[in-house]
């Protein structure tokens, strides 16, 4: 009987899995199961964190906005910037309100007075 050379499917699929693996130490990139767990904890954590950073840079530009809000003359918080914003249809987001506490104070104080004519 003839001999059947067989796996070449699978070896080019393992190898595939084994080039994302590349940078792991030990069995976790030598050993084709433990790779496959690894790969799935790796891009949960992946998919975890990206959310967490989408929170974090919100926090730090609330956070920018009241500070900028509160130093200046205007003596109200950020939730009441935020309303009388939505009131008068001006439509900013957090990430340039943030950039602008930043860069130019001038500005988030002529906003907030123009509001609060």
């Amino acid at each position: 009987m003839t001999r059947i050379r067989r796996g070449y499917i699978a070896r080019r699929r393992r190898t595939k899995i084994r080039l994302f693996a590349s940078s792991f130490r030990g069995a976790h990139s030598r050993l084709t199961r433990t790779i496959i767990q690894q790969k799935i904890k790796a891009l949960v954590s992946a998919q975890r964190d990206r959310d967490r950073q989408k929170r974090n840079f919100r926090r730090l530009w609330v956070t920018r906005i009241n500070a900028a809000i509160r130093e200046k003359e205007v003596f109200y918080s950020y939730n009441i910037f935020f309303k009388h914003l939505y009131k008068k249809k001006l439509l900013l987001n957090r990430k340039i309100l943030a950039q602008l506490a930043i860069l130019n104070t001038n500005c988030i104080c002529m906003i907030s007075n123009d509001i609060l004519k």
